[in-house]
């Protein structure tokens, strides 16, 4: 039996790898764009990939052409060499002077693709919404800005909110380690630096939900580093908006008021903040509204009660090396804790 060399036995991870970004199921998907600056990233995509598969067609025409008559030529016993002259011209067109053109091709349509892009949602007379995402090194921090009223902006974790039709724009800086944010449906690749602010202009067209995904190697945990951006109706952004000022309501339920005097007794406040209580802690996301929430642990696992259990009864054992220790409970105690938790819309 003939054995396969690694590269083939490889060849079709490799391509899945390399297919991974454009999945065609619109979630994550560079070729499925929900937003102009989307648009205009996958119309550069497009021209390269037309002008590369007219490249290769007419380069392996000319190479079949070539070897036809050359076959031809020495069938007819005739001498199968090109004149020095033809061969000059043809070093000079194929080596020179269309691998130059085709290049400043590109570069003139990246250079305008990328100029576009850097215009988009910054007009004088465009007002584009301001969020700041801080990459911590296992999540995301998600503050809502609203200068004009200090006092409406609040804090949430590896969710960001938009209003679809309206431009955002991303404050994005890290506190510890290089991250690179990247949800593939609205923009290119944007760096978050730890002591720098860049920033990036997104715009959802239409309302949904989009997975991005931290696209340069921050840990051992890299792969696991995922977000999602929910775009809403203008209306329903705004009534989201004022769900999360809400203050904290001590729960009615008797299991999760159980659950509220096992969070506060065992410590977990010392890392995470709920709004309205005495969790103050800021190393840790940011719990307020968590039951609303739609993944645990930065787009890891779904947000369902049972995920919830095993997150907190041993983390280390989903996201190795993450700094949530584990939390000895008992099953009563673990119970009231994941209801609580999860009332908190």
């Amino acid at each position: 039996m003939a054995m396969r060399s690694p590269s083939i036995r490889l060849a079709p991870s490799l391509a899945a790898c390399a297919l991974a970004g454009c999945t065609g199921t619109g979630v994550q998907d560079v070729l499925a764009p929900a937003g102009p600056q989307a648009a205009r990233i996958a119309a550069w995509f497009w021209f390269s990939f037309a002008l590369a598969v007219a490249v290769f067609v007419a380069f392996a025409a000319i190479l079949f052409w070539g070897l036809f008559r050359a076959h031809r030529r020495h069938l007819r016993g005739e001498d199968t060499e090109l004149p020095d002259k033809h061969g000059n011209r043809l070093v000079i067109w194929g080596g020179v002077v269309i691998p130059t053109v085709i290049l400043l091709a590109l570069l003139v349509f990246s250079a305008y693709t990328d100029r576009m892009i850097s215009r988009l949602g910054r007009g004088p007379g465009e007002k584009p919404l301001t969020i700041e995402v801080v990459g911590e090194q296992f999540w995301w921090q998600v503050r809502y800005l609203d200068p004009e009223h200090p006092h409406r902006e609040f804090i949430t974790a590896n969710e960001i909110h938009v209003p679809a039709g309206r431009p955002v724009r991303l404050l994005l800086k890290s506190r510890d380690v290089i991250h690179s944010f990247w949800v593939p449906n609205l923009n290119g690749k944007q760096d978050l630096v730890p002591g720098r602010t860049n920033d990036l202009v997104v715009q959802v067209d239409d309302p949904g939900t989009y997975r991005g995904q931290c696209a340069e190697f921050c840990g051992v945990q890299h792969a696991k580093m995922a977000m999602l951006v929910v775009a809403h109706p203008p209306r329903e952004f705004d009534a989201w908006w004022e769900s999360q000022l809400r203050p904290h309501a001590p729960p009615s339920d008797p299991e999760a008021a159980r659950g509220e005097e096992v969070f506060m007794t065992n410590g977990c406040g010392t890392c995470h903040s709920i709004r309205g209580t005495l969790a103050k802690g800021t190393v840790a996301p940011d719990l307020s509204h968590f039951g609303s929430r739609r993944t645990v642990a930065a787009g890891t696992l779904p947000n369902t009660k049972g995920h919830l259990g095993g997150w907190i009864a041993d983390p280390q054992a989903i996201k190795p090396g993450n700094r949530m220790p584990p939390v000895p409970l008992k099953g009563e105690e673990l119970r009231a804790l994941v209801s609580y938790l999860h009332s908190l819309k």
